[in-house]
């Protein structure tokens, strides 16, 4: 027997064996197919029709880029607005803070001074109060002739300490150190001189109108015998 020599048989011809789709529709979206490109000759002035859809169409473009020219204005207004608010809010929060940390402060060391001072002076109160019971107690006449020495001591003793209060608090109070208001004193009241002379009898006035002119009678007298000496010696 001899070997088989014979070609193998060649499978039928397949056309989409040598096509390359990605190519293909590559091609396609850069050229498109004559039939959807639209006929235009090369250099020919627009239409109406043509120059109309441009109007409008550059219309709604303006008109939208108005619209968002007003929105920007408003978001511009609005973020103005919220910055100077908030620039307020921390100056006045700055300001309120200094404030009212000092007047605090103040009010604090004040209210602690005046609560101090009404503590001493209630009692200083006090103390006066006591010495005042104990000096209005004192009375000479329940003193006996035996104990005369030792009551006597005793008040005097008394008036001191109270003294010494009086001008322990005199010091701590300047309020007790001003002196009380002096009443005014009316000054005495002059009879009016045509009331002193109505008051006279006609006695004593015709002696006083006789005893007034008597000095300038004298004068006169006086004068008249001087130049009656001054003519004689001539």
């Amino acid at each position: 027997m001899f070997p088989d020599y014979s070609l193998p048989v060649a499978a039928p011809f397949d056309e989409s064996d040598f096509v390359d789709t990605d190519f293909q529709a590559a091609r396609k979206a850069v050229y498109p197919p004559p039939s959807t490109v639209p006929a235009q000759l090369p250099n020919r002035p627009p239409t109406s029709e043509e120059l109309d859809a441009r109007v409008g169409a550059t219309h709604q473009k303006l008109a939208e880029l108005r619209r968002q020219q007003e929105a920007l204005e408003q978001e511009r207004t609005a973020l103005e607005e919220a910055r100077r608010r908030r620039t307020e809010f921390q100056v006045g929060r700055e300001e309120m803070l200094q404030h009212l940390t000092r007047g605090v402060g103040l009010l604090e060391e004040a209210e602690f001074t005046a609560r101090r001072d009404a503590e001493q002076m209630a009692k200083t109160l006090g103390e006066l109060r006591d010495q005042l019971t104990k000096v209005q107690a004192l009375d000479e006449q329940t003193w006996t002739q035996e104990g005369y020495q030792v009551e006597l001591t005793r008040s005097l003793t008394t008036l001191e300490n109270a003294r010494m209060e009086w001008n322990a608090a005199q010091l701590k109070w300047p309020l007790l150190s001003a002196s009380p208001p002096t009443p005014a004193v009316s000054a005495p009241s002059h009879p009016d001189a045509a009331e002193w002379l109505a008051s006279l009898s006609w006695k004593t006035a015709l002696k006083l109108g006789l005893a007034l002119p008597w000095p300038l009678v004298v004068v006169a007298l006086l004068g008249l015998g001087v130049l009656a000496l001054a003519y004689l010696g001539r």
